[in-house]
């Protein structure tokens, strides 16, 4: 299972950055969200994938059970949430303070317009 999803990581990453690549803004936005959804979706796999055990301790107990999964990737991806939805809005705000001094999503155009000012 941890090998279909390490291609679907794969799959995010390459789309993340060749939307980032692209000259329009917005989908420069788009790919930032992609990579960093599969940047969490990369952690999550490697702290094991399972559908029984939940990653518990019982009462009394030093380990989780057999099987369990590692509880850290999950507490780790929390974070990454919010940081990737800091880091969005802060993107966004930048977006859309460029589209407003040039009127163009369009990097090419930006650049083009900085330099005729």
């Amino acid at each position: 299972m941890e090998i279909l999803w390490s291609v679907v990581v794969g799959v995010f990453v390459a789309s993340g950055i060749y939307l980032m690549l692209e000259r329009h803004l917005l989908r420069v936005l788009f790919g930032l969200i992609l990579l960093s959804s599969s940047v969490n979706l990369a952690i999550f796999t490697a702290g094991r994938l399972t559908s029984g055990e939940p990653p518990l301790i019982d009462s009394g107990a030093l380990l989780p059970p057999v099987g369990a999964a590692n509880p850290l990737p999950q507490a780790l991806i929390l974070t990454a949430i919010v940081i990737g939805f800091g880091l969005l809005v802060f993107t966004l705000v930048l977006f859309y303070r460029a589209y407003e001094e040039t009127r163009s999503a369009d990097v090419d155009q930006m650049k083009y317009s900085e330099e005729s000012q």
